[in-house]
């Protein structure tokens, strides 16, 4: 990979790598000494030749993703130290318990300081999505370095960035086996068993950044009518099982997400009170008056670039309005999204005004985000993507 690149940027245009920030923006820059490719590693300078970080190189907006502000070398060694540390983090999480729970997010990009790389690992199977060039080409360094942080434990490295990365660049990413050929696998999540597709399924699988969200989910579910809507595999729905609900429907457009929420369910009970619908979920909530006392909605990031921020925002409004509408007095609704642009407080604005046209008192009773397997690098707050409420509803 060429290192021979220098990028100088404007004056007054560092600032936000003096604030440790791992993204550079085209605009911010005044010169490049060479003629960098999309995914080689560039050294960054400000306006006074004083060394500020090195990088990936991109084509596009965000022009450089920062591996260090430090001028060392990104080698072999640079690489292994990197996903240890990120080994460590999960196994002081606790998150690798025989018997309990063998899933976790290994990799959280810009969270493990390693932006553009996200890796998830399922009870001894590897899957990785890079969502950049440079990463992708740096994937010989990151395979080693898995192969001696797991050794025998590991079966199967699946690379699975075909549909994301950019189509910029001088490569074409294909999803291939690097290691073992196995194409999905049986998981446990506190105790609860999963299957995992990560083959032909969404994103490497799983939604793993659910986990402590569906834990606290199963503590609200006892005795309670519960719908899980946009259920894919049925997390929510198992846990709800598993603290003693009444009855649990799922509802997810696709009719093989419903056919894995059905095993999934039949993997955990021998006879549950469940039945799952391929269907719409926006039409199936039109029609539920007061069926319901624990509703999910747990929809597809309505929004992935600022331009379709205020679709997203009345999309949101518009789900939880029909949910609020619906839920019988007393009700628990646990809302989310998962939209990166969508802010917070955007996020809980939109629900405001879905419950003051619902006319119901509602009250939050919890703020959720995603776990510790999924952190955020306190110097890149778009990092934090998942936001959540738990709703007391009357």
């Amino acid at each position: 990979m060429v290192m021979n690149i220098k990028v100088v940027l404007k004056s007054g245009k560092d600032q936000s790598l003096f604030r440790r920030h791992p993204w550079i923006f085209s605009g911010a820059i005044k010169k490049i000494y060479g003629k960098p490719e999309e995914g080689d590693l560039v050294k960054v300078y400000d306006n006074m030749d004083e060394y500020l970080a090195t990088g990936h190189y991109q084509y596009g907006s965000i022009a450089i993703r920062v591996l260090s502000f430090e001028d060392i070398p990104i080698d072999e060694e640079f690489w292994y130290q990197r996903l240890v540390s990120a080994y460590n983090l999960r196994h002081m999480l606790g998150l690798d318990t025989p018997g309990q729970n063998n899933v976790y997010r290994l990799v959280h990009g810009e969270g493990d300081d390693l932006p553009g790389l996200i890796i998830d690992y399922y009870n001894g199977h590897v899957v990785m999505q890079m969502h950049s060039i440079g990463m992708y080409r740096s994937l010989p360094y990151i395979e080693s370095a898995l192969k001696k942080i797991y050794g025998d434990r590991l079966l199967t490295l699946f690379n699975k960035s075909e549909s994301t990365l950019p189509f910029k660049g001088p490569v074409t990413p294909m999803n291939e086996f690097l290691m073992g050929n196995t194409e999905g696998t049986t998981v446990l999540e506190h105790g609860h068993a999963f299957k995992i597709d990560w083959f032909s399924g969404q994103k490497t699988g799983f939604f793993v950044d659910q986990r402590e969200n569906r834990m606290l989910l199963k503590t609200y579910a006892k005795s309670r009518s519960v719908l899980n809507t946009f259920c894919y595999t049925g997390g929510f729905s198992v846990y709800a099982l598993a603290g003693g609900a009444s009855r649990v429907h799922s509802v997810d457009s696709s009719a093989k997400a419903i056919g894995l929420v059905n095993e999934n369910v039949a993997l955990n009970f021998k006879d549950a009170p469940h039945e799952a619908f391929a269907v719409d979920a926006f039409k199936y909530l039109d029609n539920i008056a007061g069926q319901y006392d624990l509703i999910v909605l747990d929809p597809p990031a309505f929004a992935k670039h600022n331009n379709a921020l205020n679709n997203a925002l009345q999309g949101y409004k518009r789900l939880n309005q029909i949910a609020l509408e619906q839920i019988r007095p007393g009700g628990i609704l646990f809302t989310f999204s998962c939209s990166q642009v969508v802010t917070k407080e955007n996020f809980r604005k939109s629900v405001f005004a879905a419950a003051a046209n619902a006319k119901r008192k509602v009250r939050i009773l919890h703020q959720l985000t995603q776990p510790g397997d999924h952190p955020v690098n306190i110097f890149h707050p778009e990092g934090e993507y998942l936001k959540g409420l738990v709703l007391h509803v009357e």
